[in-house]
């Protein structure tokens, strides 16, 4: 018997219980920076070794951090459905959990590309350096869509979206746009499972499943929720 597609978007939420801080925790800033000067194509022309300074350290903050709880039940879903995570994070938390099917939204800081090219993407562990180059002789920059930048990835997600059996949130205030609305490509009737320490309104449907707490307490209870629908 075919497995049911199970579709999951991840937020900042997820990730920030396992210490990685979201720029939209409460003062606005992330890791101290405000977000035009570290992540937008303007800061990098006017300060790329500030830019690149940022993601160095948060580069170590993510190979610092551990799976938590959610990322690795998200993962023993994979014996029961047929999974994929889209996530808007830009750590590799998922995989260290051992989802093996994962589409990164917003990029993926242990990766860096030509800042020319976005198609020549290699692999980091350490730091970027002003002076690094890619293969055609531009500066690397990280592998991050910064604002202001173009999704590219949402048109592979917008299909998959609408194979979804099933389709859960976690962790994300679905504010953070063109990702937001892929809860809108959802085939009718779809169920919809949003588990977030604070939903936000997103109106009235019957499809909707609630569970308003941190992704770590409430996995648990979505796994069982999702339980009635293998077979």
């Amino acid at each position: 018997m075919r497995k049911k597609k199970l579709v999951v978007l991840t937020g900042a939420g997820i990730s920030a219980e396992s210490g990685l801080k979201t720029f939209r925790d409460s003062d606005g800033l992330w890791e101290g920076y405000n977000i035009e000067d570290v992540a937008t194509p303007g800061a990098w022309k006017k300060d790329p070794q500030l830019v690149l300074d940022f993601y160095n350290y948060r580069r170590k903050n993510v190979q610092d951090a551990r799976p938590n709880a959610a990322h690795i039940g998200l993962a023993a879903l994979e014996n029961d459905f047929d999974v994929t995570i889209i996530t808007q994070n830009i750590d590799d938390l998922h995989e260290r959990a051992g989802s093996t099917d994962i589409l990164h939204l917003h990029g993926e800081i242990l990766k860096m590309r030509s800042e020319r090219n976005p198609s020549l993407v290699y692999t980091i562990t350490g730091d970027i350096k002003l002076g690094d180059l890619a293969a055609d002789g531009e500066q690397l920059r990280p592998h991050i869509v910064w604002f202001e930048e173009a999704v590219p990835m949402m048109e592979v997600a917008i299909p998959i979206v609408r194979e979804a059996d099933l389709f859960v949130v976690i962790g994300t205030s679905l504010v953070v746009y063109p990702a937001a609305g892929l809860v809108n490509y959802t085939r009718e009737n779809v169920p919809v499972f949003i588990l977030d320490k604070k939903i936000p309104y997103i109106g009235n449907t019957g499809r909707l499943t609630v569970i308003e707490k941190p992704a770590t307490e409430g996995i648990d209870l979505l796994i069982q929720q999702l339980s009635n629908y293998t077979v």
